[in-house]
């Protein structure tokens, strides 16, 4: 072979080391009439392109011919290896008889090193395909002859091939120590794409140990190399999908899903990635609520697997299939037998989900009334509690739960509840973003229910409020993992203020510029990705929750603790030394009712809406018989605390007749209430005054605030810059902010406050090392919150409550500027002479005057914690 040969060969490794120029070049070869060699090569590396970026039907045809002028010079080894790469473009294509077919006679027609490449792509199809013994015993053939003739790109290749394998079959531990053997010849190579597949490999390796923030973390940096390289992959899409999925965040991955499925489909790429994608879209749609898409995406899945003769894909897309049926509603003894028959399929194929369709088929013949089978597949799935990642274990406490309920047995639903969220427990604290916190708390919704309807039928209402309390606001339990080094992340932050406030002066102008909120969406989601990369560094199994501690806590004060069992809300009252329970209403109605109230809030905020003041209280008095039922007369006269669901932070509690004029506090729970009521204030006992631009009444209660108060901090105008606030902030006795909020439901960690530079938003707050002891935020929607995960809330209230804050008054609904400033002067008045945050806005709602908007402003404030 001559050395101009050789250079056309160089073309090869390059189509993944330099996917464009590779192409460009091998396109230019054939515009030169080649000999026939050197137009083998050509369109061999022009088939690959396609094949892996481009249009299947493109690629065949020039693999097609690739092999043809091979065979047509007799170049055996040549036509050997184009061979293998046919045959994984006739796979991608569905077309698998024919891709295993050439594959046998490339097996023939070459030797030595050429077969053992081929041996390693038919591997690779074996795992395609789902076969994944031959895929090892191909593998295994293929990596000593490559590391006898020392070719290190195919060496590496190899070992990351085998090592998905080994994930592919659970097998974590030999998957880590061939992926880091190919890192390592991966290192001493030019070939960038095979290198971005390596660090795509590695976050699929963590996410199977369990490792969700590295997981995400290498997969964005993968997809930052492709991008480099300019080279789509639909591989890293598939991968994603199933990680953020498993991080609660599956709206994202049915977008993801569904962008790649459209791309896939505009350039005619591999059906064999198409069905893979549909998979994870209907996964994704079954997680997100949405069971008919997901029936309709699992269905097409099914059957392009079963065309393409991927038994192992097909049958992961039945469970899903199966899934998406029962929580559409249906329920048969055919769905139990298909849900079993899949569950000893994967079983056979060795796939980690076998317990998951287990765990199903239990669940439909519980439904069913047939107990017996129930407790057959239920044990199975209950296997794996032991052993693998923790959603793994969880699936397997899940199952021992029901087990145990199916026979009878509270004491074993309840103990394998406790040891099914002890392990979502440890779980979560690897996470360090709140968000990601807050998701994986929907993972154990099953267990805390099971636990609750155990409690509320036998143990009685301390149990009940100590199985309520396991389950609410665990995000709240340790602060968000901060990273203060991270200049990256700093930048970004900078930088999405700066555009933020652009963007957001060029709306008040009435010219928006789509290029400037382009750009700010594409900060936000840079901004998140870094916060969703941090792990937890906090130690898991903190205190248990104490019945005893929280009454001898209480003193006069009443906690009222609302549980949800089967819709109906449970009003659990502690105080005077016991816990009693009363059944109150639906909480679907009272969901309704607290929207109505809220718009009825925004209408009263404006002069000319006084007639609507009968509806409103009106509408008070509904609350309260669903919220509270006959408990409200058993309040007594002194202090109440409120622990509401998730789904009802949103209340005016200050609305309800029994609560209009008591000193009255909010908590997510009754562990934080606890907490804020052990906090100490922090020593020094600074003051800080915030007044950000564009207020309506321009912040008027501050001038007034800075003298009573003597000397505090003061920031306005040019001063209120987030860097200068934040400073401040850290450690602070008491915070007045007067600003404007902004609440985003669709980012909640994205709602801001608005400061002279920009917006101030929960991740900012969140690398505070204390937040202050007591903060007062006079302006709209600073109390909204986002329901997610089981009973998680987010927004800017839950950032401070970990990070040291007791104290916090905010607003739920939009308010009057200017019938704010008198409420918040007499709040600090308040404050000032000694008063809970709780006691001194009671007493600044009754000094309001009588007016509509008055009282709706006062009514739209609540007081957060114990401080």
């Amino acid at each position: 072979m001559t050395a101009g040969s050789d250079s056309v060969l160089g073309l090869l490794p390059r189509v993944f080391a330099a996917p464009n120029e590779a192409l460009a070049e091998a396109e230019h070869l054939l515009g030169a009439d080649p000999p026939p060699l050197h137009a083998s090569v050509a369109h061999q590396v022009i088939g690959i392109w396609q094949r892996d970026f481009g249009d299947l039907r493109i690629a065949l045809h020039h693999l097609r011919r690739a092999r043809d002028l091979a065979a047509r010079a007799d170049l055996a080894e040549r036509e050997a290896d184009v061979l293998g790469t046919l045959g994984v473009a006739l796979v991608h294509a569905g077309r698998t008889r024919q891709g295993l077919a050439a594959f046998e006679r490339g097996v023939r027609r070459g030797a030595g090193h050429t077969r053992a490449r081929v041996l390693y792509r038919r591997a690779y199809v074996w795992w395609v395909l789902g076969h994944h013994p031959q895929a090892l015993e191909d593998v295994r053939r293929a990596i000593p002859v490559l590391r006898q003739v020392n070719d290190t790109i195919w060496t590496a290749r190899a070992l990351t091939l085998r090592a998905t394998v080994h994930l592919a079959l659970g097998a974590v531990d030999r998957a880590d120590a061939d992926f880091t053997a190919a890192e390592a010849l991966w290192d001493t190579t030019g070939q960038e794409h095979d290198k971005a597949d390596a660090v795509e490999s590695r976050g699929l390796a963590a996410f199977r140990s369990g490792d969700i923030p590295v997981a995400l973390r290498l997969l964005d940096e993968a997809e930052a190399r492709y991008a480099e390289l300019g080279t789509p992959t639909f591989m890293l899409s598939i991968r994603r999908c199933e990680v953020l999925m498993a991080a609660g965040l599956a709206p994202e991955a049915l977008a993801e899903a569904d962008a790649a499925i459209a791309v896939l489909d505009d350039i005619g790429g591999q059906s064999t990635r198409k069905a893979e994608l549909l998979l994870a879209a209907a996964r994704a749609a079954g997680l997100v609520g949405d069971p008919h898409t997901a029936i309709a995406r699992a269905a097409l899945a099914v059957r392009l697997f079963a065309a393409q003769r991927r038994t192992w894909w097909e049958t992961h897309a039945r469970l899903v299939l199966i899934e998406a049926r029962v929580a559409a509603g249906r329920t048969s003894g055919r769905l139990v037998a298909d849900a079993a028959a899949v569950a000893e399929e994967l079983a056979a194929f060795g796939a980690p989900a076998a317990p998951r369709a287990s765990l199903l088929a239990g669940r439909i013949a519980l439904r069913l009334g047939w107990t017996a089978d129930a407790e057959r597949h239920l044990a199975v799935a209950a296997r794996s509690r032991h052993s693998g990642p923790p959603l793994a274990r969880l699936t397997g406490w899940a199952a021992q739960a029901l087990q145990a309920q199916a026979q009878g047995s509270r004491r074993g639903v309840l103990e394998a509840c406790r040891r099914g969220l002890d392990v979502l427990d440890d779980h979560q604290m690897t996470l360090g973003a709140s968000e990601l916190r807050a998701r994986a708390t929907q993972q154990g919704a099953e267990l805390a229910a099971l636990a609750q309807e155990a409690s509320r039928e036998r143990g009685g209402p301390r149990r009940l409020l100590v199985w309520s309390e396991r389950w609410r606001a665990t995000v709240l339990s340790a602060p968000p993992a901060r990273p203060p080094a991270d200049p990256a992340l700093l930048s970004s932050l900078t930088a999405f203020r700066t555009i933020a406030a652009r963007a957001e002066e060029a709306r008040m102008d009435g010219r928006p510029v789509p290029a400037l909120e382009r750009e700010q969406r594409r900060l936000e989601r840079e901004i998140r990705s870094r916060t969703l990369h941090m792990r937890g560094d906090a130690p898991g199994g903190g205190d248990r929750f104490d019945v005893d501690r929280l009454l001898a806590r209480l003193g006069d004060t009443q906690l009222v603790e609302l549980a949800v069992l089967d819709g109906v809300v449970h009003v659990l009252l502690c105080g005077q030394g016991r816990v009693r329970r009363f059944e109150a209403g639906q909480l679907a109605a009272a969901v309704t009712e607290a929207e109505h109230v809220q718009a009825a809030l925004r209408r009263l905020a404006h002069p000319g809406a006084e007639h609507r003041m009968p509806v409103v209280e009106a509408m008070g008095r509904r609350l309260e018989e669903l919220l509270l039922g006959r408990a409200a007369e058993r309040l007594g006269g002194g202090p109440v605390v409120v622990v509401p669901p998730a789904r009802l932070h949103r209340v005016p509690w200050a609305l309800l007749p029994s609560l209009r004029e008591r000193v009255l506090s909010v908590s997510p729970s009754a562990s934080s209430w606890l907490r804020a009521r052990e906090t100490e204030p922090p020593p020094g006992g600074r003051h800080v005054l915030v007044r950000g631009p564009g207020l309506a009444s321009g912040g008027a209660e501050v001038p007034d605030l800075a003298d009573r108060y003597g000397r505090p901090t003061v920031l306005e105008h040019d001063e209120a810059r987030v860097p200068r606030v934040l400073e401040e902030l850290d450690g602070a006795a008491l915070a007045h902010i007067a600003a404007h909020g902004t609440f985003r439901a669709d980012a909640p960690l994205f709602s801001s406050l608005r400061m002279a530079d920009g917006p101030l938003i929960v991740h900012d707050f969140e690398r505070l090392d204390r937040s202050p002891y007591r903060i007062i935020l006079s302006s709209c929607d600073t109390a909204r919150l986002a329901s997610v995960g089981a009973d998680e809330l987010l927004g800017l209230v839950t950032a401070l409550l970990p990070l040291g804050t007791a104290g916090v008054v905010a607003a739920s609904a939009p308010v009057n500027d200017a019938a704010v400033v008198p409420l918040m002067l007499t709040l600090h008045k308040g404050l000032s002479a000694g008063l809970s945050v709780a006691e001194a806005l009671r007493d600044a709602r009754a000094a309001l005057p009588g007016d509509s908007v008055h009282q709706a402003t006062g009514w739209a404030f609540t007081a957060f914690g114990a401080a």
